[in-house]
């Protein structure tokens, strides 16, 4: 199979193109959109859906008419928001559904990471020239800081009851990583130097202190007072949310939000902390053998899960292209193409669009689902491109 250029800007564009058009017909006449597709793009479980699914395919369509015009992502974008809106937000409660379920709310348990997901949509729209959605941004603050924000340690809480009365115990650094990534968003959208001196502490202490409990690596789970909880989940690491282990997909995460935060508030440490998260990600799961990045790795280096996710994939080759530029080492650029040439070849579906979700350890198809509510939607892939795309623009 030609491969084309990665690094080319036209090829960016164009694989974005190819992605979003898998996700046309998403629109859901019963509101909001379908999030459960097959490989083909026929679509299954159609009344069951995810907060964090809705949001990111607002963040797609929102990018996708910033990058291409028209009317009609801006149209799909807004039947979105509507739904965000109205559906998933719950007035009396003043929470959002986590998941519906044949159009039923099925969790109303409030989630940071949900959170998250809600500000970054927002933080999108506004980017986008919607004035309407600067309230929301400072609305959703407002959840984060009243409920979750735990001054004491530095860090979101994870996880409350649906009457905001009980807070969980566990302390997990993926909700953290991903309100870093809306704090983020949310500056550039409103230019509040609040909400980057957030992301600036979330980064410090999830990439630094946190880190360095664990050589330096990002340890996912920790008890309430911060101390590592080197078993949660040990039983379970293909868990789609907590998995056990080191993630080298979010080590390459991270080096991708260090690298986000030292354009808005440039450190050393930032790069310097970047790099090594992401030579130790590569260097310990690729598979040298079929390709790709394996899923994750246990405290002693050993793979822990050989499954390959698209997203690993994707966050990987964003984080390696704005290593190269932030760098200037070649050797970055090296690891982009690799990671690239390894998904053109095995993740990206020519046939009928879009990326396949998972992969066994030696590519072969796990499932004939391409996307799934909560797990999947393209957002990671467009993302990705659209950050490299928007790096090589401004360098």
């Amino acid at each position: 199979m030609e491969q084309p250029n990665f690094r080319s800007p036209e090829f960016l564009r164009e694989h974005i193109k190819s992605i979003i058009n898998f996700y046309q017909q998403a629109k859901d006449d019963q509101g909001g959109f379908h999030h459960n597709y097959f490989d083909n793009g026929d679509v299954f479980d159609a009344g069951n859906k995810h907060l964090v699914s809705s949001c990111r395919m607002i963040f797609n369509f929102e990018q996708s008419q910033r990058l291409f015009g028209g009317e009609k992502y801006k149209a799909l974008a807004q039947h979105g928001l509507d739904y965000l809106r109205s559906a998933h937000w719950q007035n009396e409660r003043q929470g959002y559904v986590w998941t519906f379920d044949q159009y039923k709310d099925s969790d109303e348990t409030n989630q940071c990471y949900g959170l998250a997901f809600v500000m970054l949509a927002f933080a999108t729209v506004l980017k986008n020239g919607d004035e309407s959605a600067r309230a929301d941004i400072y609305h959703t603050w407002g959840l984060l800081e009243q409920h979750f924000w735990q001054a004491d340690i530095g860090l979101y809480a994870d996880e409350i009851t649906p009457d905001w009365s009980t807070v969980s115990d566990y302390r997990g650094q993926n909700a953290n990583m991903h309100a870093c990534e809306a704090l983020i968003l949310a500056y550039e959208a409103t230019n509040d130097e609040m909400f980057l001196d957030r992301a600036y502490l979330l980064a410090k202490k999830i990439a630094v202190e946190q880190a360095d409990k664990s050589n330096g690596l990002i340890w996912e789970h920790f008890n309430k007072d911060l101390s590592i909880d080197w078993d949660y989940n040990k039983d379970d690491p293909k868990n789609l949310y907590r998995p056990w282990g080191f993630q080298p997909g979010h080590q390459t995460e991270w080096t991708k939000l260090l690298l986000m935060l030292h354009k808005h508030k440039p450190e050393a440490w930032m790069v310097e902390r970047a790099q090594f998260l992401f030579d130790q990600a590569f260097d310990t799961a690729w598979d040298d053998e079929n390709g790709g990045l394996f899923y994750g790795y246990n405290p002693e280096g050993e793979i822990c899960d050989d499954d390959k996710y698209f997203w690993v994939q994707a966050e990987s080759f964003a984080a390696a292209a704005l290593l190269a530029i932030a760098t200037g080492d070649d050797k970055y650029w090296q690891r982009y193409d690799q990671l690239w040439q390894y998904c053109w070849t095995h993740f990206v579906d020519h046939d009928f669009g879009a990326w396949f979700r998972i992969l066994n350890g030696d590519n072969s198809k796990v499932t004939d689902k391409k996307s799934e509510a909560g797990a999947k939607c393209d957002y990671h892939t467009l993302g990705a491109c659209l950050l490299v795309l928007d790096a090589l623009d401004n360098r």
